[in-house]
């Protein structure tokens, strides 16, 4: 059924659907997906504090503070404790929901986690003050997303169901639903349609949030970047479509490889059916110190001006292509980056197409770099690629091109079809007991599980141990 079977003509030609309409609600993203998209996760804590008060008050349905690159960032680049920024946020946001961001068995590693980790990490940051946990699997694979729904749902905490929303010859408008319902069966109390890129038109985008809203009973929320210039003019059709929430940032930390800006969403819904209620004008001394923010983080800020309307190709996400760009200046081969971009896209190819959230982003984004860098198409093949290839990472949405299977997999072998966790032995006992005393927390022992390296020497001057 299309969606527009569910309009009439005069709704056709861009006024709204009849019947009564909830407000649209917005979600604030700046935190987490804003700065990483815009300032490569830099923005340190006590640098977020004086405004999270007038961000509480503000009316947000969340605030997406923790999650993502957040954790690895605060631990390898700042020398923070990210576990205290979440009891710093509950000092401040008394009203506004927490959420974090989640890569379901992968928690926030590259890598998938035993069980008894996923338990304890979830249940860790619920005790922390996350109230919301936004759960995905970078391969769509459910069975990757169980274990935490199912530790967060145990601790009185709400889950969203977080679709990796990508555009490749095996992803398919039904294929969206089935995972939205997927989702639903383990618990989710909402679920969220993630363009990662904004690289999803918005017919196609409107089209899957209403068969998704026809297939669920739980709010359905929609997320994108403004990477390719059309997200703006998505958010509109979605939430004719129905959506529930929409992710925004303030406008400073807002467009580019970003959100759309929440002052824009809030003027342009005004006076229609999803009318949000809020009141643009009260973000203006947020935005204000947001701007002082950028200028203070100009050093790592995304090189993207303007619109790449390329990533309906290349699909790089914002967070990852403000990274890319970081580490190809660090190779001092910044001139390749179109390179590296065109070359994503036949990388992808060869993996069975999976959506470019994390880590597949970053493993298409390393492999790509790799085979341009040395001028030789998987001459060299990280490990982590070569554990996709051999399932370890979940089923990919598509086959794997037979140059790449035979590079990893021994002839005959074959990749393995379980859920990768059940494979795994426990860990984190194993864990405590190397540190050792150096670990003096339960969240410490979490913390050199994520990144044994990184973690470990982050631990010691944490506890001046060198």
């Amino acid at each position: 059924m299309s969606i527009m079977d569910d309009w009439n003509l005069n709704e056709a030609h861009g006024l709204w659907p009849t019947g009564k309409q909830n407000p649209i609600q917005l979600s604030s993203c700046d935190f987490r997906d804003g700065q990483q998209s815009l300032i490569a996760t830099r923005m340190r804590t006590e640098d977020m504090v004086p405004i999270l008060r007038e961000m509480d008050s503000f009316g947000f349905a969340c605030i997406e503070m923790w999650g993502g690159a957040t954790f690895d960032t605060c631990i390898r680049y700042l020398k923070e404790d990210p576990w205290d920024r979440i009891r710093t946020f509950k000092q401040y946001v008394q009203k506004t929901p927490l959420r974090m961001l989640l890569r379901g068995q992968n928690l926030l590693g590259y890598t998938p986690y035993p069980d008894d980790v996923v338990e304890r990490f979830v249940t860790a940051s619920a005790k922390a003050g996350i109230d919301i946990f936004l759960i995905f699997d970078g391969l769509n694979d459910i069975r990757n997303c169980e274990a935490a729904a199912r530790a967060a749902l145990k601790a009185g905490k709400l889950v969203e169901g977080n679709i990796q929303f990508t555009s490749s010859p095996v992803h398919t408008i039904d294929s969206f639903v089935t995972t939205a319902k997927e989702y639903v069966d383990i618990g989710a109390t909402a679920v969220h349609l993630e363009d990662m890129g904004g690289m999803i038109d918005p017919v196609t985008a409107a089209k899957t949030v209403a068969a998704v809203k026809r297939a669920v009973s739980v709010p359905v929320h929609y997320h994108s970047h403004c990477t390719g210039g059309m997200t703006e003019i998505t958010y509109w059709e979605v939430a004719k479509a129905g959506a529930d929430v929409l992710d925004v940032d303030v406008s400073a930390f807002a467009m580019g490889t970003s959100h759309p800006a929440a002052e824009s969403m809030i003027a342009v819904f005004r006076n229609t059916p999803r009318d949000t209620g809020l009141d643009y004008k009260k973000l203006g001394p947020i935005n204000k110190y947001l701007k002082t923010m950028r200028e203070k983080y100009q050093a790592v800020s995304t090189r993207m001006v303007g619109v790449d309307i390329n990533v309906v190709e290349h699909q790089i996400p914002g967070g990852m292509y403000s990274n890319l760009e970081n580490q190809l200046r660090g190779m001092n081969a910044s001139n390749r980056l179109e390179e590296v971009l065109e070359e994503v896209v036949q990388v992808r190819k060869d993996m069975g197409y999976p959506p470019l959230g994390t880590p597949f982003s970053q493993m298409c984004g390393a492999q790509a770099t790799t085979n341009v860098i040395t001028g030789k198409r998987y001459g060299t093949i990280p490990k982590e690629v070569k554990a996709y290839v051999r399932g370890e990472y979940g089923r990919a949405p598509g086959p794997i091109s037979e140059e790449l299977r035979a590079r990893v997999l021994a002839a005959g072998k074959q990749p393995i079809t379980c859920r990768p966790a059940d494979l795994l032995r426990p860990l984190y006992e194993e864990s405590r007991q190397a540190l050792g005393q150096i670990a003096r927390t339960e969240e410490d022992v979490l913390t050199y599980i994520m990144f044994p390296q990184t973690g470990l020497a982050f631990l010691k001057n944490k506890y001046h141990l060198d």
